[in-house]
């Protein structure tokens, strides 16, 4: 299988025709060749058949047989013995006769390695009363001969032809797979940003190539995300690290306790922001990679109550709102927990005096809603912010400690549940952002 399986594809091609071919009329030739014998056998009798009438009905008629060109006309008595004045029928037997006398036709030889013989018979009665059989017989010369040779030709026959459609497939397949092969070649030389030119048939090649288009689309969307991406965490971790280093120096530089105390909670401060860039970014790159923990039904009104309890003791008022006693969502608990940690943080940095989370629930989804009063977002930011690393206001979200990572993983952990998250305006003319996930099975206790 392993030998199979290396092989190339236009190989395999036309070893199975070749094979098939060859099977099919090698077969064909076996059976041939084993109706060859009963067909000449047929033909003889048939010609026998022929010869035998008009030969009876001279016997009958009390007329001498008259001899035919390539068969011979015996009469014989009933008991087996010439009455046509001729030496005795070379092979016939008594039981031949028994068989002659019955209409069975018969094969006979000479006893001496001569030629086999057909004979066919029919009892008559003479004008003197007497019975005679009548008998016809021809030599079945180079029957044999003619039976093998052809099953023999009739294979080789077959081998030809096999070896002719394997050339014939080869050269087809060969030609099929030209398109192929000058696409791939096309491929090989394709510069960046190219597409492969659609071929004017509508056929598996067209379709191949615009796969294979679709598939460079997406190769190059992914590898411009990649990049962009890569750039950005470059940028976004050069930040605080070069903060650190500054701080670092001017601590050196100048050895004031009161100076080092403030550098070294200054360092602290991004030593932390660097620490939650990297949380971010380690909880993307494994969610990129498509570690999905597994779901649970998550109860969310419990959840977004833990929630806001672990607000900071300086965050603006926040209330829970909504009809339902529960809500379960289809997720895991630590995604709802990054969820709302992140919505309420991302809230708190915005809100000037309230923030309000509503949990409502429907037969098929559950939602939660988070609104502040605080600036709000223009809706030409809508549908950006949760892109990774943007932010609506650079100077601002670096000055509140914000990575540009939070809404992004709030983005990433939502859909890959089949769920949903977007942006609006909130009835105090603030944020609300919305999420919404599959409803959950209440569990049994």
């Amino acid at each position: 299988m392993n030998w199979w399986s290396r092989r190339g594809l236009r190989f395999r091609i036309t070893l199975v025709s070749a094979a098939v071919t060859f099977a099919c009329l090698a077969g064909l030739a076996l059976i041939a060749g084993r109706g060859l014998g009963p067909l000449l056998t047929r033909s003889v009798d048939f010609e026998l058949n022929q010869a035998l009438a008009p030969a009876t009905a001279e016997v009958a008629a009390g007329r001498p047989a008259t001899p035919l060109s390539g068969v011979t006309v015996r009469v014989l008595d009933i008991a087996g013995a010439p009455r046509d004045g001729l030496p005795p029928a070379p092979g016939l037997g008594p039981k031949e006769i028994r068989d002659l006398k019955s209409g069975l036709p018969v094969r006979t030889d000479d006893g001496g390695g001569g030629p086999r013989w057909r004979w066919l018979g029919s009892v008559v009665t003479a004008p003197d009363g007497s019975q005679r059989l009548v008998v016809v017989g021809a030599g079945l010369v180079g029957f044999h001969e003619a039976v093998s040779d052809g099953a023999f030709w009739l294979v080789w026959v077959a081998l030809l032809s096999a070896l002719v459609a394997a050339m014939a497939t080869w050269l087809g397949v060969r030609s099929a797979l030209g398109p192929v092969s000058r696409m791939r070649r096309s491929v090989r030389a394709l510069p960046a940003g190219a597409r492969l030119p659609l071929p004017a048939a509508h056929d598996d090649l067209r379709a191949l190539a615009a796969d294979f288009n679709e598939l460079l689309a997406r190769q190059e969307e992914a590898a411009q995300r990649l990049r962009r991406f890569t750039g950005d965490a470059a940028h976004e971790l050069r930040s605080p690290v070069a903060s650190i280093r500054v701080q670092a120096e001017v601590a050196v530089a100048n050895p004031d306790p009161e100076l080092a105390q403030e550098t070294l909670a200054d360092v602290l401060a991004e030593a932390e922001r660097l620490s939650s860039l990297l949380d971010g970014l380690l909880a993307l790159a494994r969610s990129d990679a498509g570690e999905l923990p597994p779901a649970e039904p998550v109860e969310l009104v419990t959840e977004a109550r833990a929630a806001v309890a672990r607000m900071p003791a300086d965050a603006p008022e926040t209330r829970i709102t909504g009809a339902v006693g529960e809500a379960w969502a289809h997720a895991s608990h630590a995604e709802v927990e990054l969820v709302l940690n992140n919505l309420l943080r991302n809230a708190a940095r915005y809100a000037r005096g309230q923030i309000v989370v509503s949990v409502l629930a429907a037969r098929s989804t559950v939602r939660v809603v988070v609104d502040d009063d605080g600036p709000g977002i223009a809706p030409e930011h809508r549908d950006r912010v949760f892109d990774r690393f943007y932010r609506v206001s650079d100077d601002r979200a670096r000055s509140s400690g914000g990575t540009g990572l939070g809404l992004a993983m709030v983005a990433e952990a939502v859909r890959r549940r089949g769920g949903a998250v977007q942006v609006g305006e909130s009835p105090e003319g603030g944020a609300r952002f919305e999420v919404r996930w599959r409803s959950a099975s209440v569990p049994r206790l």
